[in-house]
């Protein structure tokens, strides 16, 4: 009748602990305050100042050499027209050789040096984020799916990665080319300078019309991209559902349309991608023509040498190639200054829980817990508690039942302080939880959920999350006590037998049990059962029951129930409705007043009986 998640309703839908959906790329984007977000960007680099310094005079030291080499090249052309001696030749193609080495050697030395350097800063960058994450309050992973913050620290971090390692210096290098190019050119001759200018305008108009309709474009695609990777995902999800309900045609129609979407926009997308490279090719052969012909014309005249022209040749077939590249980065530039700025929006949320200055550890704890007129409420002006009252002495088990939604999950959420109450107090041992340490308060606690979630890791290291300097005996101990240690040892390699993710390769009842052995290693003063045994079948039940029976001897208990056949031994039944306690008491005194734990517990008999 009650159901652990049923609060959540009033949170709009997202599960307490539940996973979230996942993010997708949504195409090219310009960051809303690009000098900001690049100037604290480059605030991670501040420690490799003297390296990046050396990156750059690498880059400019490689792209000069490679700019030396075509005028070698016309040197050498001009020397063999004039039939210089051999020896003359060699040395020109020996020195041509050097700095084409010298410059491969330059530009894969910055290279290294950018990589090694954009990635030390970048894990600094990402320690802070995932570090900052876990300091924030479910209230903020309540309002963001899972997936847009695992986009964050990856999809995001990456795109930062691949402009900061490779792309920087390729920026700086082009346009230090196209520079060096057109400064060398002029001086050689400005006639011919002129000459191969002629289709500059038509080659940057190129690059900026293609790019816009090829920006459009991928746009679109990553897109609906995007809603085929969702359509995947929530079918791999839900592939159980799909298969219950026989819907295996159902979803691969909405795939084959959405992948035919995906097909399409693509061909469009990189139609417009693979237009530039033959344009650039049409245009630059052009140029080389107009170069030639205005060369050969002024060679006639006796003005330039045929080595000079074979010079200009390979400076403008060269000088197509930053442009392109220039097109290209500038697109992978803005996308990952707009993921940086999406990273620095999480790390600029402030946590709006926080430990008081003055916070106390908690220690000693006995376990006497009091609510003093609390009200609380997810959303504004949407109370979901209001003036509860309860006490529990140490040791005493309090269960708390009703209707879906009524308040129970949320007056745990407040226990635990994953979130602050609105107004009145919970104490613990008569201090108010907001003046202990948090991970006192949490370190004090012990949670059992309806839905257990497992790491894809090995038993042993699954239950010793509840206290992780535990010794392996230690572990097996508490598995022992919590009615584990038996199935455990059936596994294929026992304790060290690892775990697909979420524990998928168990039952739910084996997950629950690992769920409390873990809690019982934890050895916590006050314990909390979300819903444990709703999940499970009724002879699992038994043995989950047992388990818990264990956990909870000489501890505070605070028990969210299903079945309220189970709950008939609780020190005190706390009966909530719309946020509000309407009735409190033992199991038989409930009964004896006929009011709404009376109704509850008639119609879950009358269930059965049926």
């Amino acid at each position: 009748m009650t159901n652990g998640r049923g609060d959540d309703r009033q949170r709009g839908g997202r599960p307490l602990f539940g996973p979230g959906s996942h993010g997708h790329g949504m195409g090219i984007e310009k960051a809303k305050d690009v000098r900001g977000t690049l100037r604290r960007l480059l605030f991670y680099f501040r420690r490799y100042r003297t390296p990046l310094v050396l990156v750059f005079v690498l880059a400019t030291f490689g792209t000069a050499m490679a700019l030396i080499g075509p005028y070698l090249m016309g040197l050498a052309i001009d020397k063999l027209v004039a039939h210089e001696a051999a020896a003359v030749l060699l040395s020109i193609v020996g020195l041509m050789v050097g700095t084409y080495v010298i410059s491969w050697i330059a530009q894969t030395g910055q290279g290294v040096l950018i990589a090694t350097i954009a990635q030390k800063a970048l894990r600094v960058l990402r320690g802070e984020l995932f570090s900052h994450l876990q300091r924030l309050s479910l209230k903020f992973h309540d309002k963001r799916a899972s997936g847009e913050l695992m986009s964050r620290l990856t999809n995001d971090m990456d795109a930062i990665s691949r402009v900061l390692s490779q792309n920087v210096t390729q920026l700086f290098s082009g346009l230090l080319t196209l520079v060096g190019i057109l400064i060398v050119m002029f001086i050689l001759s400005p006639y011919l300078a002129l000459a191969s200018m002629i289709m500059l305008p038509l080659m940057v108009g190129l690059v900026g019309l293609v790019g816009k309709k090829t920006r459009s474009a991928f746009r679109s695609y990553q897109k609906n991209l995007g809603i085929l990777n969702g359509t995947l995902e929530e079918t791999y999800s839900g592939q159980r559902v799909v298969m219950a309900y026989g819907q295996e045609n159902r979803v691969l129609e909405r795939f084959e349309r959405e992948n035919e979407t995906v097909r399409r926009v693509g061909a469009y997308a990189m139609t417009y991608a693979l237009l530039v490279m033959p344009m650039m090719g049409i245009l630059s052969n052009a140029n080389v023509a107009v170069v030639a012909g205005l060369g050969g014309w002024l060679a006639v005249k006796g003005i330039v040498s045929i080595g000079l022209i074979a010079t200009f040749i390979a400076y403008s077939r060269r000088f197509a190639q930053p442009l392109r590249q220039l097109g290209d980065l500038y697109n992978q530039v803005q996308s990952a200054l707009a993921g940086a700025e999406r990273i620095f929006e999480v790390l600029d949320t402030e946590p709006d829980l926080a430990d008081a200055d003055d916070a106390i550890e908690l220690s000693d704890v006995k376990g006497n817990v009091s609510f003093e007129n609390v009200d609380f409420a997810y959303v504004p002006d949407v109370p979901v508690l209001k003036d509860v009252s309860l006490h529990a002495n140490a040791g005493q088990t309090i269960a708390l039942v009703g209707p879906t939604g009524a308040g129970k999950t949320t007056i745990v959420n407040l226990l635990t302080r994953f979130y602050d109450l609105d107004s009145g107090a919970i104490t613990i041992d008569g201090t108010d939880i907001r003046q202990v340490s948090r991970d006192s308060l949490r370190s004090s606690l012990g949670i059992v959920l309806q839905q257990s979630f497992l790491f894809a890791e090995s038993v042993t290291e699954n239950i010793r999350y509840g206290r992780l300097d535990a010794t392996d005996e230690e572990v097996i101990e508490a598995a022992t006590l919590a009615n584990a240690d038996r199935f455990i040892r059936r596994l294929p390699k026992g304790y060290d037998t690892v775990l697909s993710e979420r524990g998928a390769n168990l039952s739910e009842g084996q997950r629950q049990l690992l769920a409390i052995a873990r809690a019982v290693l934890a050895d916590p003063a006050i314990l909390v059962l979300d819903e444990a045994t709703s999940s499970v079948d009724t002879r699992t039940e038994v043995h989950i029951q047992e388990a818990l029976h264990e956990l909870m001897k000489g501890r505070t208990s605070f028990v969210i129930a299903h079945r309220l056949s189970t709950i008939r031994n609780a020190d005190q039944v706390v009966v909530i409705d719309e946020g509000r306690i309407v009735e409190q008491g033992t199991h038989e005194e409930l009964l004896a007043r006929q009011g709404v734990y009376h109704r509850l517990y008639m119609s879950q008999f009358r269930g059965r009986a049926k």
